[in-house]
């Protein structure tokens, strides 16, 4: 489990007596900043014949404004840019996840999707927004988000009661679904490479099982390449879906 440890690269200083630290999660978290830096400015020129690259960049973008569009509706333009960021940087966190740089000495790959504290955050900032979007737009009105129309009058105490949880409940299963996807798929490849390397070390027929875990790590490799793109996805669908909620009053 040591490859999901947060370890401190060098020691920062201390605030309010917490030892604050470069951690190897703020490198990673560096380095797909850096790579999204680079992916958007190549695909920004604004050349009248785009390149593939261009092409690459406006498609993410139509992709998300759709998103937003059936979504939210026309009103969902000014929430693109935070959207357009979820998505992006939990589709980069998590595919460099799983890049093989660990045949390297000395790298060791980190999944900053696979922490709770980094999905947790993107969470709680995505909830925030709902919260302050409802209150700001619709004041006390937006209560009426928690009891449906045509709700019994007998009923509406229970109903306000069970949709309230349920609001309640969603920057908790944001941020769990994305933790979970990421750590499981990791912890199952890793299981399998033990796999191997035992079945190597035994010798014998033992070298069909570490064939067969072999073939079993290429395929769970490639259904998690596709998770990282879903869970980046469904993250940002469902960010929009909530926003609309308050947006909407649906």
């Amino acid at each position: 489990m040591h490859q999901f440890e947060v370890q401190p690269i060098f020691d920062g200083f201390t605030l309010f007596g917490q030892q604050i630290s470069f951690t190897n999660s703020a490198l990673w978290m560096f380095v797909v900043l850096g790579l999204l830096y680079v992916f958007m400015i190549g695909g920004m020129k604004r050349e009248l014949v785009p390149g593939r690259w261009q092409v690459m960049v406006e498609g993410v973008v139509g992709f998300i404004d759709n998103i937003i569009a059936n979504s939210i509706g026309p009103n969902g333009k000014k929430y693109m840019p935070w959207v357009f960021t979820l998505f992006m940087f939990i589709l980069f966190s998590n595919l460099l996840g799983m890049m093989p740089f660990g045949i390297i000495p000395g790298i060791h790959p980190f999944t900053v999707t696979s922490q709770f504290t980094v999905t947790g955050l993107l969470a709680a900032i995505s909830f925030s927004i709902v919260l302050v979007v409802g209150f700001w737009k619709h004041g006390f009105k937006f209560f009426s988000l928690f009891i449906p129309h045509g709700t019994p009058l007998w009923m509406m105490p229970l109903i306000f009661s069970v949709e309230l949880l349920s609001f309640l409940v969603r920057p908790f299963s944001l941020a769990l679904r994305l933790f979970v996807a990421m750590i499981a798929g990791h912890i199952l490849i890793k299981v399998f490479a033990s796999f191997v390397v035992q079945a190597i070390d035994a010798g014998g027929a033992s070298w069909g099982i570490a064939l067969l875990s072999i073939l079993f790590i290429a395929f769970v490799s490639a259904l998690e390449l596709l998770v990282c793109a879903i869970q980046a996805y469904v993250f940002a669908l469902l960010t929009s879906l909530y926003i609309s909620d308050a947006e909407n009053l649906h």
